[in-house]
């Protein structure tokens, strides 16, 4: 199986109510707040060390059976500029897309430099429900 490294759109960043330990590398989030400065309809984004994906994509990849991740709550908000810039547009919910996969082995994981990996199947779902902004590039094992 092929697999892809992605670098989702940073559609936002660590809010006020998250909790994190910031004495290790990657810090380790016990809560996540996700403040949105400008989103543009990917259905997966980022803010280090955290992902999220949306309640659709959340829906389709456990129908898909996936590996390599679980999920769990996280807190959305807007930010003013996001209020300013883009208004009218409506988030869809968001979750958090917690990976402790494996990169090149689950369909998700993380490479040294702290890289998401994604197999094909995972990679092929959600670009199917639209990923525009993210850059994604094959991944090969080092």
């Amino acid at each position: 199986m092929q697999y892809f490294k992605i670098r989702p759109h940073p559609a936002g960043g660590v809010g006020k109510g998250t909790v994190l330990d910031s004495s290790v590398h990657p810090p380790i989030v016990t809560k996540l707040h996700y403040e949105v400065n400008a989103w543009f309809g990917d259905v997966i984004v980022a803010t280090f060390p955290c992902f999220l994906v949306t309640e659709e994509a959340q829906r389709a990849l456990e129908k898909m059976g996936f590996s390599g991740a679980t999920f769990a709550d996280a807190e959305v908000t807007t930010s003013e500029e996001f209020q300013e810039d883009q208004p009218g547009v409506v988030l869809p919910r968001f979750v958090w897309l917690k990976v402790h996969g494996k990169a090149g082995q689950d369909d998700f994981g993380i490479a040294v430099p702290f890289r998401l990996v994604i197999s094909e199947r995972a990679f092929d779902l959600l670009d199917s429900l639209g990923i525009f902004v993210a850059i994604v590039e094959p991944y090969d094992e080092e």
